[in-house]
C-alpha cells in the first residue's frame, strides 16, 4: 500500500479520494506507527505514541471536546457541554486527550503529540518520516 515518493523519507500511503472516506488510518511504515486523520478538508498525521506513557494514542477514540462550565463567584458546576467544533483523540491507556488538529493536550499545552509532515502530491497522501 505504501510506496516511496521522490522526496527522501517520503512515502505515499494512497489516494486522497480513497482515504478521506475514513476518519483515520493507522499505519506501520518501516517500524514507525503513524495515525493519519481526515477532518473536513484537513489532513493531520501523528506518531502513534502518547507522550504520557507511550501508549498507542492513535488507536483511541475521537470525541468532541468536553467543557466543564463553572458559575462565576460561586464556583458551582454548570454541568458538562460538548464542543462539536473541536475533536479530541483520547489515548486508550490512560485517557489523555489531545486536540486532533493541533496535537496539544487538553490541559497542559506543553504536552503535545509528535507531528508527521503530511502533504497532498498529485492526489496522493504523502508522509515524510525521519
Amino acid at each position: 500500500m505504501t510506496q516511496a515518493s521522490s522526496k527522501p523519507g517520503s512515502v505515499s500511503i494512497g489516494r486522497y479520494d480513497d482515504l478521506r472516506q475514513k476518519e483515520r488510518v493507522v499505519l506501520d511504515i518501516d517500524g514507525t506507527s503513524v495515525g493519519v486523520y481526515f477532518i473536513g478538508d484537513e489532513i493531520r498525521a501523528w506518531h502513534n505514541t502518547c507522550p504520557h506513557s507511550g501508549g498507542p494514542v492513535c488507536q483511541g477514540k475521537t470525541v468532541p471536546r468536553t467543557l466543564q462550565g463553572v458559575e462565576e463567584g460561586t464556583g458551582k458546576s454548570l454541568g458538562l457541554t460538548l464542543d462539536h467544533s473541536r475533536r479530541m483523540i483520547v489515548c486508550p491507556w490512560h485517557g489523555f486527550e489531545f486536540d486532533l488538529l493541533t496535537g496539544i493536550h487538553a490541559i497542559d499545552e506543553r504536552t503535545r503529540l509528535r507531528p508527521v509532515p503530511v502533504a497532498l502530491v498529485d492526489g496522493d497522501v504523502v508522509l515524510t518520516l525521519g
